[in-house]
């Protein structure tokens, strides 16, 4: 497909406001939680309530029960399918993307699990107990380490949980349904059922081109640190499905988005005066490899305090994150606070009215 040209005063705000317009957050949103996860292609889940509100905010009407129902039915899983962090996604795309992330990702973690002491011998045995105890059934991660412990591995230091994420990694074990706000662990076939299988350059290909559909305007190099491929990989897929995306340039750097998307630069692009609500670890911040476009570099102390990885709730306006907000997820009845970056004078009365309305979507999502 053709670059799209002639297009006036290209800027950050509107290719934030082409990044909701992708994601769901503009428009009519996705018609059910499994829809909007497999839209997404995968979203960030390290935080259990944070996902919930990011998969309610793209599905109109929602609960928060909707979405744990989903993962309790196994309509959309929980794991580790790259860069060793929480995603959700299609439980049929586990699988394979898993081949494509996990030998790489051991790799990398090598020197961590020599220190931990973790031998292949012991990652056998480890497999072994686990699928004894889930056989048929589910455990909590207290029992499975538990049963580790039974079996002569250590659990201390990390190791636990290293091991399970080994496991996951090689396709055994899995996050099934919620207990409170814990997931149960299950075995991969007894929980996933159906899994395409895709070789790896066909998998890259498809991966990358689901991403741009879905995040799209975005960079190769977004995509190559978002999936944890390799940039040789990643641009050699980019040239196996350019011609089904459309390219736009912003500052000597090509951002790619699929042609529904840019379709929206021919009548301008909606959202300018729309304010949003997002969880902490959203995709439309987390989703990129440089976030400057949407978040001021100056404020993002402000999203990542002290730079320790937990990342607040945003407060998004015209494509852009203006500030941080405060209620604490899965507490019926919390007060919804805005903290915006500008202290002086705040969310415009407009901007605060919209706020009101997200504060009050939130409160419905969580039944309140």
């Amino acid at each position: 497909m053709a670059a799209v040209t002639g297009i006036r005063r290209l800027g950050p705000g509107i290719i934030g406001r082409l990044r909701l317009a992708a994601q769901g957050l503009l428009g009519p949103g996705f018609r059910s939680v499994p829809d909007a996860v497999r839209g997404m292609t995968a979203m960030q889940a390290q935080d259990l309530q944070a996902v919930l509100w990011a998969v309610g905010q793209r599905v109109p009407g929602s609960r928060a029960e909707d979405v744990r129902g989903a993962l309790d039915r196994a309509e959309i899983v929980r794991s580790w399918p790259m860069r060793g962090t929480l995603h959700v996604l299609a439980p049929e795309d586990l699988k394979w993307m898993l081949a494509i992330t996990s030998d790489r990702l051991v790799q990398g973690l090598a020197r961590r699990h020599r220190e931990l002491e973790i031998t292949a011998a012991d990652v056998d045995a480890a497999a072994a107990t686990a699928l004894q105890l889930v056989s048929g059934g589910a455990a909590s991660r207290a029992e499975l380490f538990q049963a580790f412990e039974r079996a002569g591995q250590s659990t201390a230091g990390q190791r636990g949980i290293h091991l399970l994420g080994i496991l996951c990694q090689r396709g055994l074990l899995v996050q099934g349904p919620l207990a409170g706000n814990q997931q149960l662990v299950v075995a991969f076939g007894d929980w996933i059922t159906e899994s395409r299988t895709l070789g790896r350059s066909d998998g890259i290909a498809e991966w990358l081109l689901r991403y741009f559909r879905s995040h799209g305007p975005a960079t190769e190099r977004d995509f190559a640190w978002w999936a944890g491929i390799p940039l040789t990989e990643t641009r050699a897929a980019l040239a196996r499905v350019s011609d089904q995306l459309a390219e736009l340039e912003f500052e000597g750097t090509s951002y790619w988005l699929s042609a529904e998307t840019a379709a929206l630069l021919d009548d301008g692009v909606p959202g300018q005066r729309t304010v949003l609500a997002l969880p902490g670890f959203d995709e439309f911040l987390l989703g990129y490899a440089d976030r400057s476009l949407v978040l001021p570099p100056e404020h993002a102390d402000k999203i990542v305090p002290g730079g320790n990885g937990v990342f607040k709730k945003t407060i998004v306006a015209g494509g852009g994150v203006i500030g941080t907000w405060a209620g604490p997820p899965g507490r019926r009845g919390a007060g919804v606070v805005p903290e915006p970056f500008d202290p002086v004078n705040g969310l415009r009365p407009a901007a605060q009215k919209s706020f009101g309305l997200q504060a009050a979507k939130y409160r419905r999502f969580l039944g309140a």
